[in-house]
């Protein structure tokens, strides 16, 4: 099944790539490796705002990072032209903001990973991965998550 099949059952359209707010590209592509810049959590257009251990729950951080996931899944198609090109997603780091003593940083980033390995399945979406808690986010966003992927 091709991974725009698996999008439609999802019922996840692409966005297009978000212009990027300060200076850098929204992807690099060197030999086979494209490398995603950090995308930001949004809610209805605007920056998810928010802080874990303070006032938000888990289950959003869940829902952000799952929303990040369909964003990145957008740049990458716009790096690529054809998201079959994939052939492994290679890692993702995920940044949270976090109080000093919330310790689920790890669960919220499961909202990226779970939705990347259900478009790719196990042999391409199964990647490598790190979530870090952090005291602040550019723009006060509540999670940041970055990807590397590698292409046919």
């Amino acid at each position: 099944m091709s991974i725009y099949a698996r999008l439609a059952e999802l019922n996840i359209q692409l966005p297009p790539v978000a212009a990027p707010a300060a200076a850098y590209v929204p992807f690099v592509q060197t030999g086979k490796l494209v490398f995603l810049s950090g995308h930001i959590a949004k809610k209805d257009g605007k920056v998810w705002v928010g802080q874990f251990g303070k006032n938000l729950s888990t289950a959003e951080g869940q829902a952000a990072a799952r929303a990040i996931a369909i964003d990145l899944l957008g740049t990458l198609h716009a790096a690529l032209g054809d998201l079959n090109q994939v052939k492994r997603i290679v890692k993702l780091m995920s940044l949270v903001n976090s109080t000093s003593d919330f310790t689920e940083q790890h669960l919220v980033t499961n909202g990226a990973s779970e939705l990347i390995g259900q478009v790719f399945g196990a042999a391409t979406g199964a990647h490598a991965r790190s979530a870090f808690g952090v005291a602040q986010i550019p723009l006060g966003a509540c999670v940041e998550i970055e990807l590397i992927a590698e292409v046919a």
